[in-house]
């Protein structure tokens, strides 16, 4: 039996991962795919997959604008329960059934679920280094939910109280290295931005070191990614990248503005 339940789907270019995706959704009686900026075969394979999906297109910055994206799924949802699910996210025959209790639960302690995520790097679970649980803000109760807002960190707008599923996503995080270099280019620059406009102090040369290697013992050292293997050893690496790259473009951006 389809479920009183709206889930809605923000995708991209998301050909490989659209279908197993929505395979595992298909429980819900609403689909809606919010396509943002995709210019492949999502689509297409999403109609194939669910006749029915709803479908809505947006044309923004790569990856830039979430909560606009999220917002504009709301907006098409009709059911009692909202669920959010990422096109690189599958929902687990457990986390289902948590799901169905949840939303068919006649007392109804909570307003909206966080659910954790099992993570996946180049194509391998991961358990280290803050990876799991990687709680995420997912399920609403449509009438205390009021979308979200934020444009790096998008948060929901939702009142009442929010309850934890034991229950978690799959989640087929950075796939291949390809993805992670894209994600790093798009990503490092919106935290610099975000730092840029709250007003960060002058970068000095011995911030890149300080930054780089408190990430290294966080990760590495206190978090243990070294005991995912090479993966996580990747990982780690691409991090303290990132990390560089930060702070870099935010020299870059404080430089060309004050010059």
């Amino acid at each position: 039996m389809k479920q009183d339940l709206s889930i809605v789907i923000i995708s991209g270019n998301a050909q490989n991962n659209i279908k197993r995706c929505l395979e595992s959704c298909t429980f819900a009686k609403e689909i809606i795919l919010v396509a943002a900026n995709s210019t492949d075969n999502t689509v297409k394979i999403a109609k194939s997959v669910v006749p029915n999906v709803k479908i809505t297109h947006s044309t923004d910055g790569y990856n830039r604008n979430f909560s606009k994206w999220r917002n504009l799924g709301w907006k098409m949802t009709t059911k009692r329960w909202i669920l959010y699910v990422d096109t690189d996210e599958v929902i687990t025959s457990e986390l289902q059934e948590e799901i169905i209790k949840t939303i068919n639960s006649n007392n109804q302690p909570h307003s909206y679920y966080v659910i954790p995520r099992k993570n996946h790097f180049l194509g391998h679970p991961v358990s280290h280094g803050g990876t799991y649980p990687d709680y995420v803000k997912r399920l609403f109760h449509s009438p205390d939910f009021q979308g979200f807002k934020g444009i790096l960190h998008e948060e929901p707008v939702v009142t009442g109280s929010f309850g934890y599923f034991t229950s978690a996503f799959l989640h087929f995080t950075h796939q291949d290295l390809n993805s992670m270099l894209k994600k790093s280019i798009v990503w490092t620059d919106m935290e610099a931005q975000a730092l840029y406009h709250d007003n960060h102090p002058p970068v000095v040369w011995w911030r890149f070191p300080r930054m780089m290697l408190t990430k290294f013992w966080e990760r590495l050292i206190i978090q243990n990614m070294w005991r995912d293997g090479i993966v996580g050893w990747t990982s780690v690496i691409f991090e303290i990248f990132d990390t560089y790259m930060i702070y870099a473009r935010l020299f870059e951006l404080q430089r060309n503005n004050h010059a």
